[in-house]
């Protein structure tokens, strides 16, 4: 009767993840307070009255060294599941390793060089 025989499951657990949330959000609109003040439409920040407006420039080496901090977080998730199946995977993918490695060494010592991960 039901086409997808194998698959009942997957498809109890993409309605239960799709619930969670839907009853987390109307239960927290449901539960908050309903008052709406001019206080409650400031910006709060750390209990300080905010100076300014919130459309500010930044230095760009903050986004440099936050790229710089992705490209190194995306390499260990790379290579814990590559550590994980070391045994099973063989010399070639142990070559294969090294080589994304050496591109990752190539790239710290370009951003290093361009002065990226100087902090003053």
């Amino acid at each position: 009767m039901f086409v997808l025989s194998g698959y009942e499951y997957l498809l109890g657990f993409i309605f239960a993840t799709s619930l969670v949330p839907i009853l987390a959000l109307s239960a927290s609109k449901l539960l908050s307070p309903n008052t709406a003040g001019p206080e409650r439409r400031t910006t709060y920040e750390s209990g300080m009255e905010p100076i300014g407006g919130a459309w500010i420039q930044f230095n760009i080496r903050y986004y440099m060294f936050a790229l710089v901090f992705v490209v190194f977080d995306v390499e260990t998730v790379f290579l814990y599941p590559w550590a994980v199946a070391f045994h099973l995977l063989g010399v070639f993918a142990f070559i294969e390793a090294l080589i994304f490695i050496a591109i990752l060494v190539v790239a710290l010592v370009y951003a290093w060089r361009k002065g990226a991960l100087e902090w003053s």
